[in-house]
């Protein structure tokens, strides 16, 4: 007869492969279909049912990768990941540099994920820093650069990623914020977007601070020096 010990620890085990074939399974699926929502989107909408916040809604719309304007594909590679067409989902040189600052300046932490950790985050993890969520993390970023292309965690990222109160991906930013559609923002326009993704809920789009601006020209240098839209089809990311 298991003691206690054994039964739990069996259930565990069940537990865990049922959630790895099903994080599969929705990598397989999402790898051509439009992803409905992400875990952070429900995280936040939970966050705000618990708070009594009945007026947050978490707003999103699809879009495919043709109705994108490269300038914000551009924007996004030369704010938050410039060796995304290079690497297999890990910039280990940034890792370096990130763990040294942050030993050094305890108060001002520098994240060092690429595009394609902070789709597999957002997509399917929750908030924090624990060393658990770190390693699922990797593994479904392992999962995604095997499995999708580079188009398509580029194209995902820009659909799930937060931009501002309950807006999330770049066309419900750029019908809320330009009052336009993803396939017609500018460079300007897509380099401020780029540049409140470290903290969408700290920087704003609409009232950019000094450190916003600043990072949008910043930006839009990085994005002239990587050689324009024509980088995209250089590295076969359009």
């Amino acid at each position: 007869m298991l003691n206690p010990f054994s039964k739990l620890w069996r259930y565990l085990k069940k537990i865990v492969a049922s959630i790895t074939i099903l994080w599969l399974v929705a990598i397989i699926a999402f790898s051509f279909l439009p992803v409905p929502f992400s875990m952070l989107m429900v995280e936040r909408q939970i966050g705000a049912l618990i708070s009594v916040n009945f007026s947050y809604v978490s707003r999103s719309s699809w879009v495919d990768q043709n109705q994108i304007s490269p300038y914000m594909a551009l924007a996004v590679i030369a704010a938050e990941d410039q060796k995304f067409p290079k690497h297999w989902g890990f910039d280990f040189e940034a890792i370096e540099s990130a763990m040294v600052h942050n030993k050094k300046y305890q108060q001002r932490i520098r994240g060092a994920s690429t595009i394609s950790q902070q789709t597999a985050k957002n997509l399917f993890l929750w908030e924090g820093r624990s060393w658990l969520r770190k390693g699922l993390e990797a593994g479904l970023t392992a999962g995604l650069e095997l499995l999708w292309s580079k188009k398509r965690i580029l194209t995902v990222y820009l659909n799930i990623a937060e931009f501002g109160h309950g807006i999330f991906g770049v066309e419900e930013a750029a019908q809320h914020y330009f009052g336009k559609s993803a396939s017609r923002l500018t460079s300007s326009e897509a380099a401020l977007l780029a540049a409140v993704l470290p903290n969408p809920r700290l920087y704003r789009v609409n009232a950019p601070s000094k450190y916003v601006l600043q990072r949008q020209q910043w930006i839009l240098r990085q994005m002239q020096l990587m050689g324009g839209a024509n980088y995209l089809k250089q590295q076969d990311l359009r």
